[in-house]
């Protein structure tokens, strides 16, 4: 991992430390690259009234897998704005990760993408969010 991002055993600890994760009972993977994704088998638990996955819980695991990103850069941030647009239900049972990317990674704003996928693929929503910088992490 280059010198300027944090280890990511830091970066899933601050996952972690996250209680929301841990509510959720979301799986931090670590990925290849460095950084971590969010993983959730999608329970009654996660459901709305119609048996489907309640946005609530995916604009979480984005915001949350968009702030991790973020701090793999050395930099906790807050959520300024945040776009989802959902495309497809998810039914319980179906096991769904983020794939969260940094798109500009300024000294005070960040601006991210994620998205919510299945394991073929298959994307069932995409958010897009600008977070602010409230301090840079040493490393």
């Amino acid at each position: 991992m280059a010198g300027n991002k944090l280890t990511q055993e830091k970066v899933i600890q601050f996952c972690h430390d996250n209680t929301i994760c841990d509510f959720l009972n979301a799986d931090i993977v670590p990925m290849e690259n460095g950084g971590v994704r969010l993983e959730l088998e999608v329970k009654s638990q996660h459901s709305n009234c119609y048996d489907i996955l309640h946005g609530g819980v995916i604009t979480t695991m984005a915001d949350t897998a968009m702030g991790a990103a973020c701090y793999c850069r050395n930099k906790k941030v807050v959520t300024v704005s945040m776009t989802t647009e959902f495309m497809h239900a998810v039914k319980i049972g179906t096991r769904i990760f983020t794939d969260a990317k940094i798109l500009h990674d300024g000294n005070q704003i960040m601006i991210c993408e994620c998205g919510i996928l299945d394991a073929t693929g298959f994307l069932y929503a995409k958010i897009n969010a600008t977070f602010f910088v409230i301090e840079k992490v040493a490393e």
